[in-house]
């Protein structure tokens, strides 16, 4: 009864101009090729996929954003509770917001669904685990900004750093193929586990509010 209690004041500290805006950008990204009247290309629809999973996992990561952590954080409803809420809240939102952008892609143009599915996925849990980190880490109420700066920043630099053998973005065919979807699998269980971690309040803090206690 508890948990029921706690959606819809969880609910209303979710940031949905951020995921409204994020997906909105995703979208117009996958479907803009619909408006040429060019051939279906696959390399092209795979990068347009990639594209509109970082835009979503850029507004996802502002989801932990709380102006009033330090007024919330002595309530007795611990942390991990109230942002596995948040997430819960989100992920069908995200679940329909993917299905609508694959759908956008011509079918002669879409890659395999679920090995992109496994790339946006693991893009979004990064995300996700990243701005877990920032409030695990820091006292910032709201790492949104400061945490979707560096997810783009490593996000533009990671094709141009990795080496060949750990390459992430190949192309459907390539020899590959299989092998970077294992490291993308890797990569979306380590920042699950990342995000766990990050959940409870840090000791310090609770140190705190049980000396105000």
């Amino acid at each position: 009864m508890r948990g029921t209690a706690l959606v819809r004041p969880v609910a209303r500290t979710v940031p949905w101009w951020a995921l409204g805006a994020g997906a909105a950008v995703g979208l117009l990204v996958v479907g803009l090729p619909r408006l040429t009247s060019g051939p279906p290309d696959a390399w092209l629809g795979l990068n347009l996929l990639r594209a509109a999973a970082l835009a979503f996992a850029l507004g996802l990561t502002f989801l932990l954003d709380d102006p009033a952590r330090h007024v919330t954080t002595p309530v007795t409803t611990r942390r991990w509770v109230r942002t596995g809420l948040r997430v819960a809240l989100v992920a069908p939102v995200a679940a329909l917001w993917w299905t609508a952008a694959l759908a956008l892609v011509p079918a002669g143009a879409r890659p395999p669904v679920g090995a992109i599915t496994l790339e946006a996925a693991a893009t979004i849990a990064l995300a996700l685990a990243a701005a877990a980190t920032a409030v695990r880490l820091s006292d910032e109420p709201e790492p949104g900004p400061s945490v979707a700066a560096a997810l783009l920043t490593t996000a533009t630099l990671a094709p141009l750093l990795l080496p060949g053998r750990w390459d992430l973005f190949v192309a459907v065919g390539d020899p590959r193929w299989e092998a970077a979807h294992q490291r993308w699998a890797v990569l979306l269980v380590g920042a699950v586990l990342v995000w766990a971690a990050c959940g409870p309040e840090p000791l310090r803090r609770r140190a705190l509010v049980s000396g105000r206690s």
